[in-house]
């Protein structure tokens, strides 16, 4: 069965539609030639009943008139015997059974076969003078009928095949014809040069409806491409900058070897691989989360999660950062990984730090079956018109603001937050800073 079923799969459309037509018109054809063979017969049954029942009963009406049942000895086709099929008309015993004599007695037609040729048998009663009852058995050759039927039933069959195989060159031919403009539009498609799109048809019909879904997928074809451009190209100049600064700091130490500048120049270095690290980092996250390599969901305490990003924030800053407040009134979990919890928080903290003067306040509050994630700053805020923008990768509103932000901390957040099914919004904070909102699923 498994092979058949990938024979059919790699066969055309045009030679699978064709197949099935002409299969199901056989089957129907062959259907109605039986049907017609069968009507036919029952026909030339009727006709040859209705002859021997008018032999029947005229040898009847002659013996009721008082005819002797011996003057009808001649006629061959016409024999009387009695209610337990015994002959009364001095010829041999009928060729019948004694059911089939039953038969006939209750005004039913028998077909008995004898040395390979059929013979139709039918009775009516008759009543004598006497007031005795008296079967007149007529009986007809059916030889001349059986050979007309299975002439008819054999020009039926051709017919039918006939019809069906008619019916299956004009599938493929009607086939051929409608999937010619498919073919057409595919071979255009194919030729398309980037931004180009296929001409819809005039018709409203399901060429239209193709031609525009693969109008919409071109589109978002072009869309990815050029995003995956700009992708590559921003990322390209982000690692050169790190690299280019490593480079020209080596090579100033090797041409101007000086122990007092030693230390500087290894600090600088260990910045701007610190630096290329980070990115590359976000980089491979960005790449996993645009697959959709994920791990499964689990239950993640995110106050706890949160408590610990705050101190991971800390360590970094040295304590010179803005005050960090946690706010989490009852406890809470996300539908998520550890690890994309932790990623999240540390880039929604870490660019609040960057901008904030004095104060980020981190809030965790369950929401029914979401658990809301909330990171406001006291900085400059996001202008209304950026707020979408911000999550773009490598977008960085005030680049000289904050420092060492590549852009890709909040494209981050979004590809790890809308990969749960969850969401992020940026707004503005009451006092004027930046307000990111995270709603993730809850188990």
């Amino acid at each position: 069965m498994r092979r058949l079923r990938r024979w059919w799969a790699a066969r055309t459309l045009r030679f699978r539609i064709t197949l099935v037509v002409g299969v199901v018109a056989l089957c129907a054809l062959i259907t109605l030639s039986q049907l017609g063979a069968g009507l036919l017969q029952s026909t030339l049954l009727s006709a040859a009943d209705a002859e021997l029942r008018g032999q029947a009963r005229a040898a009847a009406g002659r013996i009721a008139a008082g005819t002797p049942v011996d003057a009808l000895a001649p006629q061959e086709s016409v024999r009387v015997v009695d209610t337990a099929g015994t002959p009364v008309d001095g010829r041999g015993p009928l060729p019948l059974r004694p059911g089939e004599i039953r038969d006939l007695a209750a005004g039913e037609s028998v077909n008995v076969f004898r040395n390979g040729e059929p013979r139709r048998w039918l009775a009516v009663p008759a009543i004598l003078p006497d007031g005795s009852t008296r079967l007149v058995v007529a009986s007809g050759d059916l030889v001349g009928a059986g050979t007309l039927l299975a002439r008819g039933a054999l020009g039926l069959l051709l017919a039918a095949l006939l019809a069906a195989v008619a019916v299956a060159l004009a599938a493929w031919v009607a086939t051929r014809a409608a999937l010619r403009p498919v073919d057409r539009m595919r071979l255009a498609a194919a030729k398309l040069p980037p931004g180009e799109r296929l001409p819809l048809p005039t018709a409203r019909d399901e060429l239209y409806a193709l031609a525009e879904e693969i109008n919409s997928l071109l589109a978002r074809r072009d869309d990815a491409v050029t995003r995956l451009e700009r992708f590559t190209g921003d990322a390209a100049h982000e690692l050169r900058s790190p690299v280019a600064a490593i480079r020209a700091q080596a090579e100033v130490a090797v041409a101007h070897p000086d122990p007092t500048l030693a230390d500087e120049t290894l600090r600088g270095v260990a910045v701007e691989a610190q630096r290329l690290s980070v990115l590359l980092s976000d980089l491979l996250a960005l790449a996993r989360a645009d697959a959709g390599q994920r791990p499964a969901a689990q239950p993640v305490d995110l106050v706890e999660a949160a408590r610990e990003a705050i101190g991971r924030a800390a360590m970094i800053d040295n304590g010179d950062g803005p005050v960090l407040q946690l706010v989490a009134p009852s406890p809470a979990k996300a539908a998520a990984s550890p690890a994309e919890v932790g990623l999240v928080l540390d880039n929604l903290l870490g660019n609040a730090c960057r901008y904030a003067r004095s104060v980020v306040r981190i809030g965790v509050l369950p929401a029914g079956r979401w658990v809301r994630l909330v990171v406001e700053d006291d900085g400059p805020g996001i202008p209304e018109a950026d707020r979408e923008r911000v999550f773009d990768r490598f977008t960085r509103l005030a680049p000289e603001a904050g420092g060492g932000g590549a852009g890709l901390g909040l494209a981050l957040v979004a590809a790890l937050v809308r990969g749960r099914g969850g969401t992020v919004v940026a707004g503005a904070a009451a006092d004027g800073g930046a307000r990111l909102e995270v709603r993730w699923p809850a188990p």
